[in-house]
């Protein structure tokens, strides 16, 4: 198969990414680049670079001694993960709406117009999850609970991978979007309980959209 312009390195990406999506390629085998260059009829460079944006996506892993494996998901740790985050962060969520400041309220809302604009970009889903932890961060970090902070600082970075498969396979940005935009105005207004309760909604509903994806792809495995 011969590769034409896209840029190269973009469809490079797109093939493997599909690949290990679709299950072809299951999670742990290893990507070599000479094999991939040989298939794809490119030289390794695209390659490599094809590869470490998939590592920015969350579905390629480089380990030393053992270079590119693709990503193993896990439903089990999806649904793990997101049932932790939705504890923590909605108790960190109530606590820091009253101490709020207008600083606060405008720097997150500088973050959701970033994820907007970030979403066009080529890294879309890199840069996107980056400013979408950075979001959710700034709503918390009022509450004055530095060990639950941290706590939730480490489980969004376990969960990125997830979030951005989210992103990619489940129109994540469309549906997460407004859900932000809302959540702001419950937090201007001090409405407590109904920004908890759209925070849940808003992590477990797509803790099960990416555990109906995982499973699918486990499946085809």
């Amino acid at each position: 198969m011969s590769i034409e312009y896209k840029t190269r390195t973009q469809v490079v990406a797109e093939v493997i990414r599909q690949k290990i999506l679709s299950g072809e390629i299951k999670g742990g085998a290893p990507l070599r680049q000479a094999a991939l260059a040989e298939e794809l009829n490119v030289s390794r460079i695209p390659i490599r670079e094809a590869l470490l944006q998939l590592e920015a996506e969350g579905l390629v892993e480089f380990e030393a001694h053992k270079g590119a494996t693709a990503t193993r998901l896990s439903a089990d740790q999806v649904c793990e993960l997101f049932e932790l985050r939705a504890m923590l962060e909605t108790d960190l969520l109530r606590r820091a709406i009253p101490l709020l400041t207008a600083q606060d309220l405008a720097d997150a809302e500088s973050l959701r117009q970033q994820m907007s604009s970030a979403y066009q970009q080529q890294d879309s889903s890199g840069s996107w999850s980056v400013l979408n932890t950075q979001f959710h961060l700034t709503l918390y970090r009022a509450a004055g609970r530095p060990l639950s902070f941290e706590l939730v600082q480490q489980l969004l970075t376990t969960a990125d991978r997830y979030i951005r498969v989210h992103l990619m396979l489940a129109g994540g940005v469309q549906k997460a979007d407004p859900e932000h935009s809302e959540l702001l105005k419950y937090c201007r207004e001090g409405k407590v309980d109904a920004a908890c309760a759209l925070l849940q909604q808003h992590i477990l509903g797509a803790a099960e959209e990416v555990k109906n994806i995982v499973a699918s792809l486990q499946q085809a495995g």
